[in-house]
């Protein structure tokens, strides 16, 4: 850990240690398989928040290093992570009756896996059986004048990254701004998990308006993470435990990506917007889509609800970009940063006269209307888009 970190940030921390499931990883870098079986061929692979004593994403890239044609693969772990030990890889770890130290920060680097105990198979016993042989494959990092050991800005793991080709991991959520940053700074390809929300932070979304980062394949629904067994949730419908492995469920992360997979070129299909008016649910009722009283589009309350014939500008929900093809669409802006009008004073007193409580001033930045029962509705952030007119006129000729 950082040696200035303060208290709350090193609480902050062991709070955001959430372990990725196998299952989840390999379903997400096995679509990019299907569209590119060669996205991971030749290539330096790094997991730079992965303690390989436990983590899952080092697991895989491990039993899979000859699968997938990888040249190098690296993971490094800081110091004491919370979770060491509930699913050790090295054995030595689990001496001295349970009452061993958290393993210190260290990289462990790969660049062959091979069938070490001569089954006729290669998996991740022989990566186990080659790393308790070869310990000179474990290299200890050490804490720099800024940052603990194995931090993913301290030197020695800045240097790794520099070799390394595409990162793939579950970053802390709380440095996800920095995290994101680093990765664009050095230009590396990767493959990430996030928070859903991390859409609308301002150093993020506009990597997604100037496609350099998009989500990836396997978006929504609940995923379940291992947590160290002290972490505490008042919901304990979002707890369970395995074997003594403890899980917390989160429904609002998704992968973010820079590495091309096949579902965001899929054609989103849509209706017409008579279409949509008379077939679809939360549109029921209207005898058009509403417009926004502070900005010269219209609000559509599901992707599903695109309209295939407007040519003007529409407000979508970020979820959205769950299914944004770059071809079909464009994306302008973020409501939140969008130069609005503002809203009229009528407008704030009718919202609250009819009786909503949220925070609400004239000038205030999100985007309003009145819907057709002539209520004042502000609804949570919206992705201003429109169709891309050039790729369809492409599709005309």
């Amino acid at each position: 850990m950082p040696q200035n970190r303060s208290l709350h940030a090193a609480k902050a921390a062991k709070q955001a240690e959430y372990y990725t499931q196998y299952i989840d990883i390999q379903k997400e870098v096995e679509a990019y398989l299907e569209f590119d079986p060669d996205t991971f061929r030749g290539k330096v692979v790094y997991c730079n928040c992965d303690d390989p004593f436990e983590s899952n994403f080092f697991k895989y890239f491990a039993a899979n290093f000859n699968k997938l044609g990888l040249k190098k693969l690296i993971a490094t772990s800081y110091d004491g992570s919370p979770i060491a030990g509930q699913g050790t890889l090295f054995p030595e770890y689990n001496e001295g009756n349970g009452k061993r130290q958290k393993p210190k920060a260290l990289a462990v680097i790969l660049d062959h896996v091979k069938d070490e105990d001569g089954d006729g198979a290669v998996n991740i016993e022989d990566v186990k059986l080659f790393l308790k042989r070869n310990k000179a494959a474990r290299i200890a990092l050490k804490a720099d004048e800024k940052y603990g050991g194995g931090d993913f800005r301290s030197a020695e793991c800045v240097e790794l990254l520099n070799q390394a080709d595409i990162v793939v991991t579950n970053p802390p959520f709380y440095l996800f701004r920095q995290y994101v940053a680093q990765l664009v700074e050095y230009r590396k390809k990767f493959l990430i998990l996030g928070n859903q929300n991390a859409i609308t932070f301002k150093e993020i979304f506009p990597l997604i308006k100037d496609n350099r980062l998009w989500l990836g394949v396997d978006n929504g629904g609940t995923k379940w993470f291992e947590v160290q067994k002290d972490y505490d949730i008042k919901t304990k419908s979002r707890i369970k435990i395995v074997n003594g492995i403890k899980y917390f469920s989160m429904g609002t992360i998704v992968w973010f990506t820079n590495l091309d997979h096949g579902r965001r070129h899929q054609k989103l299909p849509l209706m017409s917007m008579a279409e949509n008016l008379k077939f679809s649910k939360s549109l029921k009722g209207k005898t058009a889509y509403d417009r926004y009283d502070n900005y010269d589009a219209i609000e559509v309350p599901a992707y599903k609800e695109i309209p295939s014939d407007y040519d003007g500008i529409m407000g979508v929900p970020i979820t959205f970009l769950y299914k944004y093809n770059p071809d079909q669409f464009k994306i302008l802006e973020l409501s939140r940063y969008t130069k609005t009008k503002g809203m009229s004073k009528e407008f704030v007193d009718a919202y609250y006269e009819s009786g909503q409580t949220g925070t609400i001033c004239e000038g205030h930045p999100d985007l309003c209307y009145y819907d057709h029962n002539n209520r004042p509705v502000v609804p949570y952030m919206r992705v201003l888009i429109e169709i891309n007119r050039e790729a369809k006129g492409r599709n005309k000729k």
